[in-house]
């Protein structure tokens, strides 16, 4: 059996999603599964994963279709599914270096264990510079907002799960009308109670599309601000920063503004933080709406 699932949410990236398929075709070791999540496309995605299907690739492919929904209920349906040890997210416009499974599965034969939630690794763009900083030297173990807190990582890493794990906690919430909710809401409530092993390996190259939720953040704070709410209110209960804390209050009045929620003082876990950062969260809810008027 496969030890690890490479899955992939897919919504109309029949442009890309090959490219996607040809490094998985490279991989010096085609010890995994790749399974493609997709929601909803209404593009010739289906033809081209059913085509692959039949081809001798070396490894195999599962494929789903959902009704759209967005790119966290992509990633619900893909762990409902997920039978192997581990998995990683591999998005429809991103490749895998050829060594990259091979690199997680030789690392984590050497360093897992049930003690961790999986391992922490590097993205890079498709000319090999790195997202942002490398993960710190001497570091084998760190939860999540050490990463970025006490050593000061930045950029986007990638994230490979133990599926027993990341399936303990709550799937992420789906609300009526909305199609964004930060993935970062599963990994918050993993790092509850399980750190991560660094891995300072590139194990995904990323290409950012125009279209994509990297690029289309304001508007999508409108398009689903239920969604953003939920995410900061995470964020604020378990955040060590005072700053990092008051900007995350802001943002959740600025959401709780934008859809109407009557009680967001009543969910918010510091209420009288709340209150007295109001007029924060009232200003930001002007300037996103503000940036969208100029986006349009």
């Amino acid at each position: 059996m496969a030890k690890i699932t490479v899955f992939t949410p897919a919504y109309n990236r029949a442009h890309t999603i090959e490219r996607t398929y040809k490094s998985l075709c490279e991989q010096t070791c085609k010890d995994f599964i790749w399974m493609v999540i997709d929601d909803g496309s209404t593009d010739n995605t289906a033809e081209l994963v059913k085509k692959w299907q039949t081809a001798d690739n070396g490894f195999e492919i599962e494929y789903y279709y959902k009704k759209n929904g967005g790119m966290h209920t992509a990633h619900n349906l893909a762990y409902e599914k997920i039978k192997t040890e581990l998995n990683v997210c591999i998005d429809s416009d991103d490749g895998m270096p050829e060594t990259a499974v091979e690199d997680i599965l030789n690392f984590w034969k050497e360093n897992g264990s049930k003690d961790v939630a999986g391992i922490v690794a590097l993205d890079s763009d498709f000319d090999g510079n790195v997202l942002g900083t490398r993960l710190p030297k001497g570091v084998k173990i760190a939860s999540t907002e050490d990463v970025y807190s006490k050593y000061h990582c930045t950029g986007d890493k990638k994230f490979i799960y133990r599926t027993e794990i990341i399936n303990s906690v709550a799937p992420y919430p789906e609300f009526e009308g909305e199609k964004l909710v930060a993935l970062g809401y599963k990994y918050t409530l993993v790092a509850d109670n399980y750190d991560m092993l660094l891995m300072d390996k590139v194990v995904c190259l990323v290409d950012y599309q125009i279209d994509g939720s990297s690029n289309t953040i304001f508007k999508q704070y409108l398009q689903s601000p239920r969604g953003f709410a939920a995410g900061k209110i995470l964020r604020m209960t378990r955040t060590k920063s005072r700053r990092d804390r008051i900007k995350t209050i802001a943002h959740y009045i600025a959401e709780c503004r934008i859809a109407k929620d009557k009680d967001w003082l009543k969910n918010s876990p510091y209420k009288i933080r709340t209150v007295l950062f109001y007029p924060l969260g009232f200003a930001l809810e002007k300037y996103i709406r503000y940036v969208n008027r100029k986006l349009k």
